[in-house]
């Protein structure tokens, strides 16, 4: 029963926020005008800038947004119990992360598209517009390194995921090309393509499961993990370069209907499996781990349950994404409640859905696969009954060995949860397995894409800025980002070529939040200017400053040590010189705020007139 409140209680939460507060930002506050000249049309050239339907635009955001985050985050971070997990999505996703995302699209929006770290130039200085570029060619540098890798795991994790992923390339390409070119209507297409990428996952789980060998270049190991985040690199290069209705759109667009379709099979598996009883989630995790017992294996749930979670609840990358591809789509300004405020919620929506999964679905049994390939369950070492309710979850979370590996176990914990839903339905479990594992390397592959798209803009404006005119280039600022990406991905570490680069993923949550609370200011400054109510802005910014900086320190230094640095140089430099762009540009708005109440800041240039050539007299 209490499965049952917690889904229908929040996702019933989220609705009443949509039509209330929701409502209230986008009249009371940020007024939008359905008449208002949006970007797409200004400055429409159908390669970035591109007016688009808002349920296609809408399946672009909500994918680009709703990568692993919402999903490694949350199967993480129920490590401390579900309670709090489940608290900071509900309360994080309404009050501040879809405030975050709604705010970063309608300052764009009205800025001719500008990226945050742009208008930051206006609202507060110059310096703090070159200190943001830097932050975010930090922050996305290792997000494309991190999440390359995260994919290529678990391409390695689960082969079976790899048809139906790759498949959708051309599948997008032609959807692209039906919509845009032929101007022809895309629900007929995209059925179609949705059911070819489920045969995709049937012959991946029964037939066919490619695979990529070890090789060497020179003394250097290619093991298959560095293979798959080389040709994921290569598909991010490409996907950059081209027109955003080629591949980006039409793939988001797909991965929207793939995604509807798998929460409704996860949803129909978990509304059955809390209405039989078989998923408990009272009987399957605690509400709240003691600190004591979780001390041993993971630091301590304050500060970092809210960088563990960052997509699910508030995420700074998202407002890269609004103010980076998406402000350069929407079709008409009173979309912009729908595309964003209402993507965030959805995906809060989904990070419940991954909590539930990790929680009571893990709880309806564990599964292995044994020498041969077959799933059979885990059993108990004591009298061979196989592991349910909180002995599976936590044969999961907390291993006999002590050897909780968050990233591979908190994935896992989601797909075997997931599949066991699904098996609900009539769905064979392999099946189930492959459908969630696919879910999951579908949204990270979209995560990706836009995150190279959003890097090169930085770089290119990077470039700009500092008269470093090769950076100015597409081509050349989109193979500085892939290149220093699997760079940074090829660091040797602990288990063999490409552990290394995730020595950054502690990082990414705090970098990721930091960013957020950089957003925010720049919104806060927006509405300051504009006489505007702040306070549902000023408090979310100092929450979103605060907690990742302290998680950051911690991760830098060794508290237990009297704050004594813990000797990663990779992590502490990339750690302490986000912390000093962060701290350098809050100090800039420091500066300014007393002088910026009420005055506007300086008026975009006007664009250049474009003549039509005078008709020749000899014609």
């Amino acid at each position: 029963m209490l499965t049952l409140l917690v889904a229908i209680g929040s996702f019933f939460g989220f609705i009443v926020a949509y039509h209330t507060y929701g409502r209230w930002l986008g009249k009371k506050i940020f007024e939008l005008d359905p008449k208002a000249v949006v970007p797409a049309e200004e400055l429409r050239d159908d390669v970035d800038y591109a007016p688009t339907p808002r349920q296609v635009i809408f399946g672009h955001h909500f994918t680009s947004i709703a990568g692993t985050g919402p999903i490694v985050g949350p199967a993480i971070a129920v490590f401390w119990g579900w309670l709090p997990a489940l608290l900071w999505v509900l309360l994080g996703s309404i009050f501040i992360g879809a405030v975050h995302d709604f705010g970063s699209l309608v300052i764009s929006l009205r800025n001719r598209g500008q990226t945050v770290g742009e208008i930051a130039g206006r609202l507060i200085s110059k310096r703090a517009r070159l200190l943001f570029l830097l932050i975010l060619f930090f922050a996305l540098t290792v997000v494309l390194a991190v999440f390359g890798l995260v994919i290529a795991y678990v391409f390695s994790w689960y082969p079976e995921s790899l048809v139906s992923v790759w498949i959708s390339m051309p599948l997008a390409v032609a959807i692209g090309y039906w919509g845009y070119k032929k101007k022809r209507d895309l629900t007929l297409p995209s059925i179609i393509a949705l059911a070819i990428v489920y045969v995709g996952i049937a012959v991946g789980t029964y037939y066919f499961h490619p695979t990529l060998p070890s090789f060497y270049i020179g003394s250097f190991e290619m093991n298959p993990v560095l293979s798959w985040t080389a040709i994921l690199m290569v598909y991010c290069f490409v996907a950059s370069v081209l027109p955003v209705w080629v591949l980006l759109q039409p793939r988001d667009y797909i991965n929207s209907h793939q995604l509807v379709v798998a929460l409704v099979l996860l949803v129909s598996g978990l509304l059955l499996a809390a209405g039989t009883g078989k998923a408990d989630l009272a009987k399957s995790a605690p509400a709240y781990v003691p600190f004591a017992e979780a001390a041993a294996t993971m630091p301590p749930i304050f500060p970092f349950l809210f960088i563990t979670i960052a997509c699910g609840a508030c995420s700074g990358f998202h407002c890269l994404v609004s103010s980076g591809t998406t402000s350069k789509q929407i079709a008409n300004e009173t979309d912009a409640q729908y595309v964003a405020y209402g993507s965030m919620l959805l995906e809060g929506g989904l990070a419940v859905l991954v909590i539930l999964c990790c929680c009571a679905g893990l709880g309806m049994g564990l599964f292995s696969k044994d020498a041969s390939g077959v799933l059979v369950p885990v059993v108990s070492e004591v009298d061979n009954s196989p592991l349910v309710a909180e002995a599976a979850w936590r044969a999961r979370y907390f291993p006999a060995e002590g050897s909780f590996a968050p990233l591979k176990d908190g994935v896992a914990a989601f797909v075997d949860g997931g599949a066991n839903f699904l098996t609900m339905l009539g769905i064979p479990l392999a099946m189930g397995i492959a459908i969630v594992a696919t879910l999951v390397a579908c949204f990270a592959a979209t995560t990706l894409d836009t995150a190279t798209r959003l890097q090169r803009y930085v770089i290119q404006e990077l470039g700009s800025t500092l008269n470093v005119k090769p950076l100015t280039n597409k081509y050349a600022a989109t193979g500085v980002a892939v290149g220093l990406a699997f760079a940074i991905a090829c660091i040797p570490g602990p288990k063999g070529p490409g552990s290394g680069g995730l020595i950054l993923w502690p990082l990414f949550g705090a970098i990721n939040q930091l960013l957020a609370g950089l957003a925010f200011m720049v919104i806060a400054f927006h509405l300051w200017r504009r006489n505007k109510p702040i306070f549902f802005v000023v408090l979310p910014m100092l929450f979103m400053l605060l907690m990742p900086a302290l998680a950051l320190s911690w991760q830098m230094f060794e508290p237990s040590k009297g704050w004594l640095w813990k000797g990663d140089y990779l992590l502490f430099s990339i750690g302490a010189v986000i912390m000093g762009l962060q701290v350098w540009m809050v100090i800039e708005g420091l500066l300014l705020w007393p002088k910026a109440k009420g005055v506007m800041e300086q008026a975009l240039p006007p664009l250049p007139v474009v003549t039509e050539p005078s008709a020749s007299p000899n014609c």
